[in-house]
Formats: C-alpha cells, sequence, structure tokens
C-alpha cells in the first residue's frame, strides 16, 4: 500500500478542525499570541490552531527573533520552547519580564524535555506556567481564556 501524504494530512487536518469544534470560543477572549519554536511544523500547526481558536498571532523560530518579534508584537501570551538551539527559553523571559511593556504578559514554557528540573528552571525564570510537547488543544484553549488577573 502505497503511502498518500495528501490524505494523513487531510485527516489530521479533520481531525484538529473536529477538536477546534468542541472548544468554546465564547469562553477566550481575543488574545495576541506569541509562539516561539525552533520546529517549523510544530509551530504552524500551533500558530493554525491559535488562528482558528480566534486568536491573533506571530511566531519566531528562534531566541532572537522571538525578542523582536516580542517588542513589535507586543503579546499577550508568549508561549515558547525552552530548549531553543540558539538561546535559552529561559533567558529569554527574564529579559522581557524587565521591559515595562511586558509587565502583564503571561509566559507558558513548552518543551519536549518533560523533566522536573525543566519545569522548575521555567517557573523559576517567571512563567506562569510549563506544559509538555504537544500541548493540548484544550489545554491550550484554558491557557489563552485566563482572565489577565494574574500577571506572570
Amino acid at each position: 500500500m502505497e503511502y498518500d501524504d495528501g490524505a494523513m494530512g487531510e485527516f489530521q487536518e479533520r481531525k484538529t478542525m473536529a477538536t477546534i469544534h468542541q472548544l468554546k470560543p465564547e469562553v477566550s477572549p481575543r488574545r495576541r499570541v506569541l509562539l516561539v519554536e525552533d520546529n517549523l511544523d510544530a509551530v504552524h500547526s500551533m500558530a493554525m490552531l491559535v488562528k482558528m481558536m480566534g486568536h491573533e498571532v506571530e511566531f519566531a523560530i528562534n531566541g532572537f527573533a522571538a525578542l523582536d518579534v516580542a517588542r513589535r508584537f507586543r503579546p499577550d501570551v508568549v508561549l515558547l520552547d525552552i530548549g531553543l538551539p540558539d538561546f535559552d527559553g529561559r533567558k529569554i523571559v527574564q529579559q522581557l519580564k524587565w521591559e515595562p511593556d511586558f509587565q502583564h504578559t503571561r509566559f507558558i514554557a513548552i518543551s519536549a524535555l518533560p523533566a522536573q528540573q525543566h519545569k522548575e528552571a521555567a517557573l523559576e525564570a517567571g512563567c506562569a506556567a510549563f506544559y509538555p510537547k504537544p500541548i493540548d488543544p484544550k489545554v491550550l484553549e484554558e491557557l489563552l481564556s485566563w482572565d489577565g488577573s494574574r500577571a506572570t
């Protein structure tokens, strides 16, 4: 049997759409979301998911771009891979949290390395939460629906 990449892609897209339709769009106000992830497939998939949830999204594929995009875009939420090859994601959080424009920005660490030490380091750096990749769409929707009262 021959592998049909198009059919698999279409199946995955339908599965993602079914998950999105199960979410409650009225729960989450529109957010400005910055995704920082060096894996292009992962960042494109997550960006599509965040857009389908009704949010505005931009992404950066490395740490230096993340700083530039964050300063221009001024996101409400930053979902970042803390294991970037060029820049420690925790340092991105620490640097931006010192800037007045990011006092109310919520930073959420994601990583393929779910070790307890990575979680503790991310929280210590100022992230509000830590989640292993891939992040569940329902969890993502909950993260983006925060009321803003817990600026972290």
